[in-house]
């Protein structure tokens, strides 16, 4: 998606207003392909303080994403920005992610938000993460200190531009180790306007990162698309099954 596409898109959202039950806090979008200018933005219309973290931050089209960001954006290098942040938003290819985040410095008590997704083809369609583990506890290996919260790998980059877009509210599943993360995350999740939905641990991220794999190869290989929207029951399913 261009740049010029993006910010025609952006143009046209809805914007919500900060919930009172969320702080605005100092947010690193590392990276500045699709997911970061989809975020960017609407982060800082919520309040937040938004900076890029960019290996060329003085690069025309990175100052026009800090422009109609507005609101205070900046953009700098990945770790200063990281340096600055509360929250970090990972978004870069898996490929480069752990590289990424071993160059970020010490992110001892920041929570990294991890959208990242494993893209392994192989002739049959998408296959899991190599080693039967995911990208967000690879990261969260790296950054012991930190706390890790999958989130936002599961919906499209049209979705992440305006969650309107399907006339439904798509569900966001969330896993990390630490119960005050995933709670400022879902806050996160919430006033972008989707529905949190806590799965546990940050070892069910590679469950997630599933979910991501089920609906690209449904979509690049059978050509049916369809987004992620889960039900809360009100009582609980009856025990049959032993």
């Amino acid at each position: 998606m261009s740049m010029r596409r993006h910010f025609i898109l952006t143009a046209s959202l809805i914007l919500f207003a900060l919930p009172p039950a969320v702080q605005a806090e100092a947010i690193a979008l590392i990276g500045t392909g699709e997911v970061s200018q989809a975020f960017g933005p609407r982060l800082a219309a919520l309040g937040h303080q938004v900076a890029y973290g960019s290996r060329s931050p003085d690069r025309a089209e990175i100052q026009e994403l800090v422009r109609q960001t507005g609101d205070g954006a900046s953009a700098t290098t990945p770790a200063e920005a990281a340096a600055r942040a509360d929250i970090i938003l990972l978004a870069v290819p898996w490929t480069a992610a752990e590289e990424v985040v071993a160059g970020l410095g010490d992110l001892s008590g920041k929570i990294i938000i991890d959208p990242v997704n494993p893209r392994v083809i192989a002739e049959d369609g998408y296959r899991d993460f190599p080693g039967n583990t995911s990208n967000a506890e690879r990261i969260q290996n790296l950054a012991p200190r930190a706390f890790v919260v999958k989130a936002f790998n599961t919906i499209s980059t049209d979705s992440m531009l305006d969650p309107d877009a399907l006339g439904f509210k798509l569900s966001v599943p969330i896993a990390g180790n630490d119960a005050a993360a995933k709670k400022t995350v879902a806050g996160l999740v919430e006033a972008l306007g989707y529905d949190a939905v806590d799965v546990g641990p940050v070892r069910y991220a590679h469950v997630i990162e599933g979910l991501y794999l089920l609906r690209a190869n449904t979509r690049d290989v059978l050509g049916v698309h369809f987004e992620y929207q889960l039900q809360r029951r009100e009582t609980a399913a009856p025990q049959t099954i032993r």
